[in-house]
């Protein structure tokens, strides 16, 4: 009898597939890197052919390492890095481009072309979302405008589109030889192209960027009880386990994390941070410089809507301490080492590495270290690394007040930095609120296998769900109010260096 869920989690540096029991606890797990390729500078892509690839390879490694064969699973279920495009050609399987990650600028006068001219109003009316680099749509575009053939491709039905999710679902299902192509309001919610409240692609949205409709993939469910399709019978999870659920990564977490009541918020610390605000049924639209997103849908249940801060550059900061500085030889060292000064020694650091991303949404910005002496070490500057990941979390918790007039009472994190204790410290002290770790670290990865095992009744509602979320850790705020208030203060000063760095058309 099939006891365990699965999970495949494609991330922006890596891939991993987890299995997990009825309490939540993980019984396998396997993961791989993939290589970050750039171009030049604001360029970041990825190899989708090596996506899944290494996707294969982990779901295979996961079942051999903990004694289980696929015919285990009850379901599978799927996380993504969301906004990332992948084009390819239906008939041969083959991408025409490598995919365009979220995190890449190249479509920065794409994004400011539909702000001058006002069309930047009817995308952020009908999908939410602000013109920006970071999303799907300029991407889809500029493949469309660049890629030789891709455009004629896509006008014959043959050029496809997806997000990660997407291409891993059409090559699980069968690829060329009847694969679906289908995604989710989650991460249709993050392509500038579906309408929110119709949960349908927009054929207004499509004729901004020049995308033709046959190219989109089918929008079911994110707890698809009829399933997306089975795994074939032959492959890494050979023996047609049901695919019922999918999700983009962040609205993944707070399913993880269990935040299904209103006014319930979790934030991811990754290679960016992402900040959800479950809003309920009701789609709140930001006026503070938030996207308003889908937070999941569940079967045939009313959609449940979110207000989202994405910041681009946290993590990725300490990896650029390590990659490009040298100053520590592995994240961990980031703590020790911040641990070696009792504050910021006046040093702040906004990593505008490729923009300004939520509240701020400023292309035009660019990385400043700021308040240097020459009694400075590199001690000031790890732990001003760690206070900007910090200070970019309160500037999204901010707008979230403003606009739901909800109070932040307790933040539930997840992700590869709340390792960093210190870290994690600091949140509190920047914030003035608890911050909360569960047990299970992993929220992307269970939030998907939640979405799967709910679709099949594995778990009966999301009441069971909550008896699963157990506290590993809180940190509790220890900064008086004072010293809270000048420092960020002063990191408002130290955002406003950056600003105006770069011209964009």
């Amino acid at each position: 009898m099939a006891e365990f869920v699965g999970a495949v989690d494609q991330g922006t540096t890596s891939t991993r597939f987890m299995i997990f029991d009825h309490s939540g606890g993980v019984v396998g797990r396997h993961q791989l890197e993939h290589e970050q390729i750039l171009p030049r500078a604001g360029w970041v892509e990825h190899n989708p052919v090596e996506i899944w690839e290494r996707a294969s390879a982990v779901m295979q490694s996961a079942l051999n390492s903990s004694g289980l064969a696929a015919s285990d699973l009850v379901a599978l279920g799927i996380t993504n890095q969301r906004e990332t495009a992948v084009v390819w050609d239906r008939r041969s399987g083959r991408p025409l481009y490598n995919a365009i990650v979220w995190q890449d600028m190249r479509t920065d006068r794409i994004a400011s072309a539909l702000d001058r001219d006002g069309r930047g109003d009817i995308i952020r009316r009908k999908a939410g979302l602000p013109p920006a680099t970071y999303f799907s749509g300029g991407k889809i575009q500029w493949i469309l405008e660049n890629v030789d053939g891709a455009r004629e491709a896509a006008e014959r039905g043959d050029a496809i589109f997806g997000t990660t999710d997407t291409w891993l679902l059409w090559n699980l299902t069968g690829g060329t030889s009847g694969g679906v192509h289908v995604t989710d309001p989650t991460n249709a919610s993050r392509t500038m192209l579906m309408d929110l409240e119709t949960l349908e692609w927009d054929d207004e949205l499509l004729g901004f960027f020049g995308i033709p409709r046959q190219m989109l993939p089918e929008i079911a469910p994110s707890s698809y009880p009829q399933g997306y399709g089975r795994t074939l019978a032959t492959g890494p999870l050979a023996g047609e386990v049901p695919i019922t659920g999918n999700l983009g990564d962040q609205q993944a977490a707070t399913v993880g994390q269990v935040c299904f009541a209103p006014g319930e918020a979790k934030n991811t610390y990754g290679t960016g941070n992402f900040m959800l605000l479950n809003t309920g049924t009701e789609l709140v639209r930001s006026t503070a410089g938030l996207l308003t997103t889908v937070a999941y849908q569940f079967a045939d249940e009313p959609v449940v809507y979110a207000l989202e801060g994405s910041i681009a550059v946290t993590g990725s900061a300490i990896q650029w301490l390590r990659d490009q500085l040298g100053i520590i030889s592995g994240a961990s060292q980031s703590e020790s080492l911040a641990r070696q000064v009792e504050d910021n020694g006046g040093v702040y650091f906004v990593p505008a590495f490729s923009g300004l991303f939520a509240p701020y949404w400023r292309s035009d910005a660019r990385g400043a270290i700021v308040g240097l002496s020459r009694f400075n070490t590199n001690a000031h500057l790890a732990r001003a690394t760690l206070e900007a990941i910090c200070y970019q979390s309160r500037d999204v918790a901010e707008a979230m007040e403003s606009d739901s007039g909800m109070h932040l009472e307790v933040l539930k994190v997840d992700g590869g930095v709340t390792a960093n204790e210190l870290c994690m410290q600091i949140q509190a002290d920047v914030l003035g609120v608890p911050v909360i770790r569960p047990v299970v670290a992993e929220t992307t990865a269970l939030g998907a296998a939640y979405a799967a095992g709910l679709a099949v009744g594995f778990w009966k509602n999301t009441d069971e769900l909550r008896t699963n979320w157990n506290e590993s850790r809180r940190w509790l705020p220890e900064w008086s109010p004072e010293q809270r208030d000048t420092g960020y203060a002063r990191w408002k000063k130290a955002v406003t260096r950056t600003l105006d760095w770069v011209d964009v058309d």
